[in-house]
């Protein structure tokens, strides 16, 4: 499973995740159960060469015998190569970069048989600067999602809010520590009689009083990445002490991208060692 946190900021955006990857088996009544978990998946990722926009998965870790970092890399080629779906570096929009990555990834999953057992939700991504007005003013969040077969594509972040905190996947501490509630309270206030207007006037004044002001549009590059850091570790922390599986862990995999500095990676893990390949590629 994951966690994956995405900052917006006046500077800068931001995308961190853990790198925990959490394999389900079937028990003969049906129900899943943890049978292993991988520590070092990949789930942040360079989506172009060449330009200010950086990418991020959650959910479903691979479509068929595909996994999604490995698809990731299949779109950054498809992106840069030199027919429909290429961009034009000169003028192009963050938006018709999700329309690609939409459309990529709904024909992999359609392509998929059997599908993955339900529920099952796979989360794609993608912040960064478009070409329109010299890379826009701000950058821009967006998240594509499919759903048991269905797909949405949500605008998180629009170029013209000043600043921005959404997180994903196993979003329960980040939950507790920022809106001061979790999806538990609200079925607990429920279970104790609260009727629908009710319960969603506790809840919105709960989240009024105790919501807790963490991001800011003026902060620095590096603020907003520790602050990144913090999320992360924070969830990875609580699941370490939590009972059962630890579903999210390993290594934080954090990259940022600026106006003018384009993507850069912060902290990330390789499996093989630098010395060794000088001539390779990053293998994300």
């Amino acid at each position: 499973m994951t966690v994956c946190v995405a900052i917006k900021v006046h500077d800068c955006i931001v995308f961190a995740a853990d790198s925990a990857s959490t394999l389900f088996a079937r028990s003969e009544n049906g129900q899943s159960t943890v049978s292993n978990i991988w520590e070092h998946g990949i789930k942040v990722f360079n989506l172009h060469r060449e330009l200010p926009i950086v990418a991020m998965t959650a959910g479903v870790g691979h479509f068929g015998p595909a996994s999604i970092s490995d698809l990731t890399k299949d779109l950054r080629v498809e992106l840069s190569k030199d027919n429909d779906t290429k961009l034009d570096t000169d003028n192009y929009s963050i938006e018709q970069v999700v329309g690609y990555a939409r459309d990529f990834f709904i024909e992999k999953y359609n392509s998929i048989d059997p599908k993955p057992p339900r529920p099952h939700i796979f989360e794609f991504w993608i912040g960064g600067y478009g070409s329109v007005g010299g890379y826009g003013t701000h950058g821009e969040i967006w998240k594509l999602f499919i759903l048991d077969g269905k797909s949405e594509v949500l605008q998180l972040a629009k170029a013209e809010d000043d600043d921005m905190l959404v997180w994903g996947g196993q979003d329960k501490a980040i939950n507790r520590l920022i809106h001061g509630f979790d999806e538990e309270t609200v079925t607990v206030l429920g279970e104790l009689g609260l009727n629908q207007e009710n319960l969603l006037q506790v809840i919105s004044r709960i989240k009024q009083q105790c919501q807790t002001p963490l991001v800011d549009s003026t902060m620095p590059v590096q603020d907003a990445i520790n602050l990144a850091d913090f999320l992360v570790d924070v969830t990875k922390r609580y699941f370490a002490f939590l009972p059962g599986a630890n579903v999210v862990g390993g290594e934080t995999d954090i990259a940022t991208v600026t106006k003018h500095e384009g993507f850069k990676w912060i902290k990330r893990k390789h499996y093989y060692p630098d010395h060794l390949n000088q001539r390779g590629l990053d293998h994300v």
